[in-house]
């Protein structure tokens, strides 16, 4: 392809995508409510407040906006893959769709641990707080803040994907993999800390075994390709 074909497969892919998200966006707001008193919930505040007479307004559009980006998540994975795929060999591009299928299923892995993750995530700031002191839940920077976690987390949990394509197209090799593994679970255990703080050493296991698992099983299944 050339340059110019690569750009317009680029505004092709953009365009895509945006439109897409417009419209999961624009159908979000039927459930923006439901999402926001789930994370209210989710979160053991019991209650959260909104600071202005626009404020209910802006965090509905803003939920629904974070919501939009989730539910077409598919839809600009692949579109990111299409425009990826005329780079690849023809014997590379037979992988294309079960990328495309595996990396939604680790976005949506992710996001379900960020859910399930996120009570952990405010008991453990709040006991950082200087003593008396309460914490008075600002809705806006609480929703905001948890949905870019949730949103993080399913990024994250595209490192399988990630590796696998890397080794396929001949970046890394299981080789290499497998001699640096230490530095590997040092830097996923290390990520793991930061992602899931707690003062007990269990809680980071939330996060480090399945990553660990994704990044044993991406090497062995190049190993098996003979990547």
């Amino acid at each position: 392809m050339s340059v110019i074909e690569h750009l317009e497969a680029l505004r092709r892919a953009l365009i895509v995508s945006l439109v897409a998200w417009a419209i999961t966006t624009v159908g979000s707001f039927f459930i923006t409510r439901q999402v926001i008193g789930l994370l209210v919930v989710r979160a053991g505040i019991g209650h959260a407040y909104y600071f202005g007479p626009t404020g209910g307004v802006i965090l509905e559009l803003q939920v629904a906006m974070y919501i939009g980006l989730v539910i077409a998540a598919p839809i600009v994975i692949q579109q990111i893959w299409w425009f990826v795929s005329p780079g690849l060999h023809a014997h590379e591009r037979r992988f294309i769709l079960p990328v495309i299928v595996a990396s939604i299923v680790f976005f949506l892995i992710g996001v379900a641990v960020a859910i399930f993750a996120l009570p952990l995530y405010i008991r453990v700031l709040n006991s950082l707080a200087p003593a008396n002191t309460t914490y008075f839940a600002d809705i806006s920077q609480l929703v905001g803040f948890m949905l870019i976690m949730v949103i993080g987390f399913g990024i994250i949990f595209e490192l399988p994907v990630v590796l696998f394509m890397l080794g396929m197209v001949g970046i890394i090799n299981s080789k290499w993999l497998y001699k640096n593994r230490i530095w590997w679970f040092l830097g996923l255990g290390l990520l793991a800390n930061f992602l899931t703080p707690g003062v007990d050493p269990f809680t980071p296991l939330i996060m480090f075994v399945p990553l660990w698992i994704f990044f044993e099983g991406t090497a062995l299944l190049l190993k098996v390709l003979k990547r």
